[in-house]
């Protein structure tokens, strides 16, 4: 059994060596606001996707950019041999995930001696970035 399971482990040690992941934790923006900028950019090239992100009036374009950045520095720690796949254009972003992080609860106060409440949400953020298949596509 360890041998199998030895194996099973080299097999997903060869498909992660394509694989780069960048988190982000706690970013103080709400989750919604960073989806809609995440949407823009997922299943793009990355060098249009900086490009994408450089040039969008969103605030929280700037740290998602940062973030993607970063992401392409691991993919290239990773992969020394092939940067060339990333000046091809090769290289995309698989999948982008924004989840829900702390919400900081304030207290305003609102008319008639109430207490309003004010929620200052944050979200984790975390790119993975990988190799593009080749289309297989046959002509007749």
């Amino acid at each position: 059994m360890g041998a199998r399971k030895r194996q099973m482990a080299e097999r997903l040690k060869e498909i992660k060596k394509n694989t780069a992941i960048a988190k982000l934790n706690d970013v103080p923006t709400s989750p919604r606001k960073m989806r809609l900028v995440a949407d823009t950019v997922r299943g793009v090239e990355v060098n249009r996707a900086l490009d994408l992100l450089k040039f969008s009036k969103k605030a929280p374009s700037v740290r998602l950019e940062k973030l993607l950045r970063s992401a392409i520095a691991n993919w290239e720690a990773k992969n020394p041999e092939n940067t060339a796949e990333l000046d091809n254009g090769n290289v995309i972003i698989k999948t982008i995930m924004v989840d829900e992080g702390r919400t900081l609860k304030r207290i305003r106060p609102c008319p008639q001696g109430r207490a309003g409440r004010i929620r200052k949400r944050s979200n984790h953020v975390t790119i993975i970035l990988d190799v593009k298949k080749p289309s297989t596509v046959e002509e007749k």
